[in-house]
């Protein structure tokens, strides 16, 4: 009987640990999101004195249209007050991506509207790296939780898939990111969890998103004539990207074929 106890008492004191442990977890994430919040309401309230018409544009696109209203007032003062434009969008973007929160693809085709197309690429590949790669530190503290309770089968499955691709873990990376067979909060959130180092993630996280933003970047050129009825990906969109899926495979086709060879 006292042993029988004993375990209660045990498995109590454990219970209380992972709650408290959940619970602190939780109370840092929200810091950190009051902390970035606080971060972006600074930025746009030292944006450029807006009229008040304008005022009711500057928010979160969540459609084309959206982001439509949105590059026509930014573009208004993107002349004279660039890195504070610049700076927003980035800043934003990060956000997003950090958080989880959906939106980043209108901001891509937005700063295909406001920037040259080389900056723009580089400015989308940058915040979606270290996005997600904050996204992936802060599943470190609560992610695991999360991705155990809510997806355990989802996670254990890639786990494996994961776990045969070691020794590629880029060019895997790469070819996720290109396709769409996974979505990007899953990753992010997921990653760190099943164990894939952050190097391969973030520098796979560039290179990969690099494709899909081609071509939204490519849209945001012609953002002023699109409507929400508009597609953004058309079928050479399409065609481009499994272009770009294959071609990230090849490299672990050929290592493989090597070491079948010499082994």
């Amino acid at each position: 009987m006292s042993v029988r106890i004993e375990n209660e008492g045990t498995t109590t004191s454990e219970t209380k640990r992972e709650h408290f442990s959940t619970r602190a977890a939780l109370g840092r994430v929200g810091l950190i999101f009051l902390c970035s919040s606080f971060a972006l309401f600074l930025v746009y309230a030292n944006f450029p004195q807006l009229s008040d018409d304008e005022r009711l544009h500057i928010r979160l696109p969540w459609n084309i249209e959206d982001a439509k209203q949105l590059g026509i007032v930014l573009n208004r003062y993107k002349d004279d007050n660039f890195l504070q434009v610049m700076g927003a969008v980035f800043l934003t973007y990060i956000f997003l991506q950090t958080f989880a929160i959906p939106g980043s693809l209108f901001l891509s085709i937005l700063s295909g509207f406001l920037f040259p197309f080389t900056v723009a690429l580089v400015l989308v590949c940058t915040c979606s790296a270290l996005g997600a790669s904050l996204c992936f530190l802060l599943s470190q503290i609560l992610g695991r939780k999360l991705v155990l309770k809510y997806f355990p089968e989802r996670a254990s499955k890639w786990s494996v898939i994961v776990n045969k691709q070691r020794d590629n873990l880029f060019n895997y990376m790469v070819f996720l990111r290109v396709t769409p067979f996974l979505p990007n909060w899953f990753i992010n959130l997921t990653a760190p969890v099943i164990g894939v180092p952050l190097k391969p993630f973030a520098i796979g996280t560039f290179f990969g998103v690099a494709p899909p933003s081609f071509v939204a970047i490519q849209a945001g050129q012609t953002l002023h004539t699109m409507s929400n009825s508009d597609s953004t990906f058309s079928w050479n969109s399409v065609v481009l990207l499994a272009v770009f899926a294959v071609i990230s495979l090849v490299p672990i086709f050929l290592k493989n074929k090597l070491r079948e060879k010499f082994d």
